[in-house]
């Protein structure tokens, strides 16, 4: 039985934990997938208007730090609200233990019993594992969330700051690097690249079709490069 116990409290944390790193690979991925696209945006509709590369330096410069904070400052946002809410769920689910335990063992007995324990096994299951740690226990079983694992804004504002940096840093470099002829065609070519990449890793993460998410990305961002560029030659000044 002791077994069983331990196997069940790992899978419960195991299984958490899996997800957790896989939602922060997928954010990095799409953070990046979104300074890609900003900053070719940019830089191509920049590099339509003038051949300046100081200008074209400036302007993507400026997109990277502004889309950077801008992604920093809506993840702490975001996560900050998120991390509330998984507070808000522990307070709620201490105040239910210490009021009514046994409904709450018999909650618990029936999470083990639908995952496929028999009547007796679950409800020993349920009763050592509260035994253990009653707060884990539930927050796992029931909720999916653990109080040592919450959501950091901090750190996420971080992430999100250093992959979408890691993204605009490809366009802005394809666009500076070669000469002024190559550097709309040579930033096309590495932008679909880097595209196709972000979108195979980030469906493959989420267990979408890969096909139509990598198409879909790599469209999106041909097609803001394409409008960007249009509009930049059409008002395009010449230094």
């Amino acid at each position: 039985m002791s077994n069983i116990y331990h196997e069940a409290e790992e899978h419960i944390h195991d299984a958490g934990a899996t997800s957790t790193k896989l939602n922060w690979i997928r954010a990095a991925v799409l953070g990046a997938n979104d300074g890609i696209v900003s900053v070719a945006g940019l830089v191509v509709g920049v590099a339509g208007a003038t051949t300046n590369q100081g200008i074209i330096l400036t302007a993507g410069l400026a997109g990277l730090v502004a889309g950077a904070l801008s992604m920093a400052a809506g993840e702490y946002v975001s996560v900050s609200s998120q991390r509330d809410s998984e507070k808000a769920l522990i307070d709620k689910e201490v105040t239910e233990l210490e009021k009514n335990p046994e409904r709450e063992l018999a909650e618990l007995t029936s999470i083990y019993e639908e995952k496929g324990l028999s009547a007796s096994t679950a409800k020993k299951v349920a009763q050592e594992l509260t035994a253990h740690d009653p707060i884990k226990a539930h927050l796992e079983a029931e909720i999916g969330i653990s109080q040592d694992e919450l959501t950091n804004p901090t750190h996420a504002a971080i992430a999100s700051a250093i992959s979408f940096t890691l993204g605009a840093a490809l366009p802005l470099a394809a666009i500076l690097i070669p000469p002024p002829s190559y550097r709309v065609p040579v930033t096309f070519v590495a932008v679909i690249f880097a595209l196709i990449l972000t979108g195979y890793i980030s469906a493959t993460l989420g267990q979408a079709s890969r096909r139509r998410a990598t198409i879909r990305v790599v469209v999106g961002g041909v097609i803001a490069m394409l409008a960007t560029y249009g509009i930049g030659s059409l008002f395009g000044v010449h230094i």
